[in-house]
């Protein structure tokens, strides 16, 4: 009987094979969907399998980048559902061979749309959001003011990079200044995924000078979120050659971002350096007079569009303002849940009403960052916070980090590749064995569960 059995190109013995791949991928399927499994999952093979991890081969470098920091979570929960001893993976660069590159080439050559088309489909300005329904405040004044500017003169702010927090509005500018500008230049604006999606998909389909093509033709190139290249090395040199091609033709660029361009995270120095020899303006969490002024709009908004009365009072607008502390979106939400509730029960609302309604949402309100939760545990633990992130393996250093690394992946929405580089730039895999660890201790230890709880409680307060 033949020892060897081949598999997605790769030969695995029969003495180590544990793990029938295909019903891996069939659960890949099941549980991302088509779209991620036929784009990502479907082109990882199973390399070879240990007792506790296993290796995969992955095409390229930029593959198994984006599948590391977007899936790598669920990939390894799935896998563990076919076998409990594994917990970790590794991944192995695997080019594919130029039949593989054919065949795909034939299949696909006829599903494939026109990138202009395609693009247009996902990133169709939005009429609402212009320079009229645009808020104006003192976080935002200075934003607002440079986005016009950059209307009436064209490359004289070049780059103009805006950066704020999440919900703060930059989106709404960017869009503002597309459509000033749209009807007399060719104006090109999307997202930083967006723009990676495309960028992939060309790769895929060996189309591209298209993409090159499309792309540096704009005379006002938006693009949104550029945060979102961290870590992707072909993404941002795509990035950074379009970058000089736009402007080197004195094409005006505008970026967004959630942090200034010298504070992006694993981006190369050269494009930081280039965002920030423009015009970099941020937009501040909005103060308690725009908060007011964006609920009152917001309320007039409703009243044209559903035609009904919505009678809130000076008290319930200013408590909604004052406790409402991070973002316009937020703000919206609260109001929304306070009007809808109005309607259901046909009353109009006290400051009272509002404390009961809004009670578990104030509550619940709480931005956890890595940065916070390292502070508390470091002083819940009296450590310097720097011996908690060092090399050192000691008992008293290494179970404060193990609690704070769990308490990373279980209160933020960072993923297990960012927390590790987060403590010293450890590898994804330690994060995952503090997790397993703590998680089990706080199961069996009652001083570990209570540790936990008191921690989680200041970081609530």
């Amino acid at each position: 009987m033949d020892k060897n059995i081949k598999k997605q190109n790769v030969f695995i013995s029969e003495e180590e094979k544990t793990i029938n791949w295909n019903d891996v991928q069939l659960a890949f399927k099941k549980s991302f969907g088509d779209e991620i499994y036929n784009s990502w999952l479907q082109k990882i093979s199973l390399v070879k399998e240990f007792n506790d991890y296993l290796i995969l081969g992955v095409p390229t470098r930029f593959f198994r980048d984006w599948i590391v920091s977007r899936y790598l979570d669920k990939i390894l929960e799935q896998i563990k559902s076919f076998k409990l001893s594994l917990n970790r993976i590794e991944f192995k660069i695997i080019e594919e061979n130029k039949q593989n590159q054919e065949l795909l080439k034939i299949d696909e050559l006829n599903k494939v749309t026109e990138i202009k088309d395609s693009i247009l489909n996902y990133n169709r300005l939005n009429p609402n959001l212009n320079f009229n329904s645009f808020i104006q405040g003192k976080s935002n004044d200075i934003a607002l003011s440079y986005s016009k500017k950059v209307c009436e003169h064209l490359t004289r702010y070049n780059p103009l990079y805006i950066c704020g927090g999440v919900g703060l509005g930059k989106t709404h500018l960017l869009n503002a200044i597309g459509l000033e500008l749209q009807n007399d230049n060719n104006v090109m604006f999307i997202s930083a995924e967006r723009f990676m999606y495309h960028f992939i998909k060309s790769i895929k389909k060996n189309d591209m000078v298209n993409f090159k093509d499309f792309f540096r033709k704009s005379s006002v190139f938006i693009i949104d979120d550029i945060q979102f290249i961290s870590g992707k090395e072909s993404l941002q040199e795509e990035f950074f050659h379009t970058f000089n091609s736009l402007m080197d033709k004195g094409s005006q660029i505008i970026i967004s971002s959630d942090r200034a361009p010298m504070k992006l995270d694993r981006v190369q120095d050269r494009i930081k350096s280039r965002l920030a020899g423009g015009l970099v303006v941020d937009i501040d969490v909005p103060d308690f007079d725009l908060k007011v002024k964006i609920i009152k709009q917001k309320i007039e908004e409703i009243q044209n569009q559903f035609k009904e009365n919505i009678s809130l009072s000076e008290e319930v607008i200013n408590y909604i303002a004052n406790e409402s502390k991070t973002s316009i979106r937020e703000l919206i939400g609260i109001l929304n849940r306070v009007i809808a509730f109005s309607r259901v029960h046909n009353k109009i609302l006290d400051i009272n009403d509002c404390k009961n309604i809004l009670k578990d949402v104030f509550n619940q309100i709480r931005v956890i960052t890595v940065d916070k939760i390292q502070n508390i545990v470091s002083n819940y633990f009296n450590i310097p916070l720097s011996e908690m992130l060092s090399q050192r393996r000691s008992r008293p250093l290494a179970r404060p980090r193990q609690i704070a690394m769990f308490l990373a992946k279980k209160m933020t929405t960072r993923s297990l590749p960012e927390i590790g580089r987060r403590f010293a730039n450890r590898d994804h895999t330690t994060v995952i064995h503090a997790v397993k660890t703590i998680t089990r201790l706080s199961e069996q230890d009652d001083e570990m569960k209570k540790n936990i709880a008191q921690i989680k409680s200041l970081l609530l307060e």
